[in-house]
């Protein structure tokens, strides 16, 4: 099967840049343990688990409905070669002129009520300025289009292959699967204050929302990814300062990856990843 080493499509905040730590921290775990990907994401992290661990169970949770754009990527291809007939002799990463807009927009109108289904995620990438993405035609039909249009067919083969399917609530599954021995759980939930819209949700990911996961990493096996503009990390350990004794900051005993990334000239943070295998 094919070893992939980012999403096969495009994913806000997929960890592609954690994969040869994640390797590195599982390299001595069981190989026949139980790996709950709590927020699935763009499937890299079971995809990479799977890979390293071909005989355990890896359970996704496809809290973002990715499998849908999966399954539609040939549908995607399709409307991408429309799409490179009409700018062809365009000049690429430069403003489409508003004519190649319309008629954009008039395939893309016809495609979703012929078939149901737009991956405007993945259109977003071809179409808009970086790391800008929208999730329907009347948010698209308001931006400026640049001509970014992929030059190649996605190919997403065997990318979840052997990899349990599923879509439920984190905390339900998380209910399932806390008592048995040899489990770990992947953890990376959104981002704070980030809006969720493009992972299928209709809210920001509050502050209350992330400190409520902080309740999977009680007495479990975990990695667990984060920034350091969410300063969770910075708030549990100013907690446990405060208290008699340690038991309010889950990432004691906890070793962390820090990894720097740019969304552009001025955009820098820092990528986490504190993990702890008991």
């Amino acid at each position: 099967m094919k070893n992939y080493t980012q999403s096969p499509l495009p994913f806000q905040g997929q960890k592609r840049k954690f994969l040869s730590h994640v390797k590195q921290v599982l390299a001595n775990s069981s190989d026949e343990a139980i790996y709950v990907d709590l927020f699935g994401g763009s499937g890299i992290l079971s995809h990479t688990v799977k890979q390293l661990k071909p005989n355990a169970k890896v359970i996704y949770n496809d809290y973002d409905n990715f499998s849908k754009r999966l399954a539609s990527v040939s549908q995607t291809n399709v409307l991408l070669d429309k799409i490179r007939l009409i700018i062809r002799g365009l000049v690429r990463d430069k403003v489409m002129p508003e004519s190649y807009k319309l008629k954009i927009l008039e395939i893309v109108k016809q495609e979703e009520f012929d078939v149901g289904y737009v991956d405007y995620i993945t259109l977003s990438s071809s179409l808009l300025f970086s790391a800008k993405y929208v999730i329907n035609y009347a948010e698209l039909a308001k931006q400026t289009f640049y001509n970014n249009v992929r030059q190649s067919n996605y190919v997403t083969d065997d990318y979840l292959h052997g990899v349990d399917i599923l879509r439920k609530d984190y905390r339900e599954l998380f209910q399932q699967y806390k008592g048995l021995d040899n489990v770990v759980f992947l953890v990376d939930p959104p981002y704070l204050s980030t809006d969720c819209s493009t992972y299928g949700n209709d809210k920001y990911w509050k502050l209350k929302d992330y400190l409520n996961v902080l309740d999977v990493l009680v007495d479990t096996n975990y990695l667990y990814f984060t920034s350091n503009k969410s300063q969770i990390v910075e708030l549990c350990e100013w907690m446990e300062g405060r208290t008699a004794n340690g038991d309010v900051n889950p990432f004691k005993g906890s070793k962390t990856v820090c990894i720097n990334t740019s969304l552009n000239h001025t955009a820098k943070y820092t990528d986490m990843m504190l993990y702890k295998l008991i």
